[in-house]
């Protein structure tokens, strides 16, 4: 196991910020995982978890702990079922499954980051989420101090969360397990509307899974959610805010505030509605590059917020902020971020 002290982390993230860990640790196999986290949490040493950094924005005072690094690999396919190490890079592995002819994560397409990561935000883009997909997921629970098999239905998964998200500092997600769908070469259901005018077809057929998956990376390519280290509009954390979820007292509360717009709005659980948070920002006066600061707004994308090359977490942190405060005051929504933040808050 690679062990570094006074590491930087920005290089690590894709948002490229925040100072360095007091020690960071990369480890290759499940075993050096279990170990670590072990070793830190005997010690009572602060531990911090990281992938592939995608989902992440962390201070810039870094972290004055143990940073862990999974950098664990396997690829694993028996028949229709899918077993992933957690240190797999996921945009990898969902073209190696359109490759084998396998349905069922193919719309995930092209997002940046890794396996291990995806059940704990349970990832969704496009009309596909990673939830429908998984069967079980191994973690390392550090409160009982062992390895354990969850079922997908115990994972606890709703939108952009999970158990693991609700309870962070217990598990450690080691390895991920899919059942994938064998349809002839044909995808899932196309269910984003996006996607089905994009494509040529109706919401709900089905089309090759190779044109599938590049017509969603065509798409995020077009909104700065392909990785690219020459576009700083992929210098980001993909989308910053998650999309509220109103009840229905606030989501009538809402509609007055419209003066005549109207405003996507989609059905959620619980008698609850959905809205767009790209919609939002963009009504309440923050268009596509705004910001005049070294931490802007996405030319390609509202939802995204990005370093232009020489932003600090501070100013990203001062543009959230401004955006946030700006739809409460339109809207009477509160945006919720997306991304973990370590030592910082909105």
């Amino acid at each position: 196991m690679l062990v570094q002290h006074d590491a930087p982390l920005a290089p690590l993230t894709t948002l490229r910020l925040g100072g360095p860990a007091r020690r960071l640790l990369t480890a290759t196999t499940d075993a050096e995982v279990v170990s670590a986290v072990r070793e830190a949490d005997a010690a009572g040493e602060p531990l911090l978890v990281i992938g592939g950094g995608s989902n992440l924005v962390i201070g810039d005072a870094g972290f004055d702990g143990t940073v862990l690094r999974i950098a664990t690999t396997g690829f694993e396919l028996d028949g229709t079922a899918l077993e992933l190490a957690a240190g797999e890079v996921w945009a990898d592995a969902v073209a190696r499954t359109v490759d084998k002819g396998l349905a069922g994560i193919e719309f995930l397409a092209g997002i940046p980051g890794s396996a291990g990561a995806t059940p704990v935000q349970n990832v969704g883009a496009y009309g596909q989420e990673v939830s429908t997909g998984i069967t079980e997921v191994v973690a390392y629970d550090r409160r009982a101090g062992e390895s354990v098999t969850l079922t997908g239905e115990e994972c606890g998964f709703s939108y952009r969360h999970s158990r693991f998200k609700a309870d962070p500092e217990r598990y450690v997600v080691l390895r991920v397990r899919f059942e994938l769908e064998d349809n002839g070469g044909l995808s899932t259901p196309v269910r984003y509307a996006e996607t089905a005018r994009h494509l040529g077809v109706e919401v709900g057929e089905r089309v090759d899974l190779a044109a599938a998956r590049d017509a969603v990376l065509r798409l995020r390519a077009g909104k700065g959610m392909v990785l690219d280290a020459a576009d700083h509009d992929t210098w980001s954390a993909g989308s910053f805010f998650t999309n509220p979820i109103l009840t229905a007292g606030q989501y009538a509360e809402f509609r007055a505030r419209l003066d005549g717009r109207t405003a996507p709005a989609y059905p959620a659980p619980d008698g609850c509605t959905k809205t767009s948070a790209a919609w939002l920002i963009d009504q309440a006066g923050f268009g596509k590059g705004y910001g005049a600061g070294p931490a802007t707004l996405s030319t390609k994308h509202t939802l995204a917020l990005t370093n232009r090359g020489a932003a600090t977490a501070g100013d990203l942190l001062a543009l959230a902020r401004e955006i946030r405060d700006g739809v409460r005051a339109a809207f009477g929504v509160e945006l919720v971020n997306e991304p973990v933040m370590v030592g910082v808050a909105l």
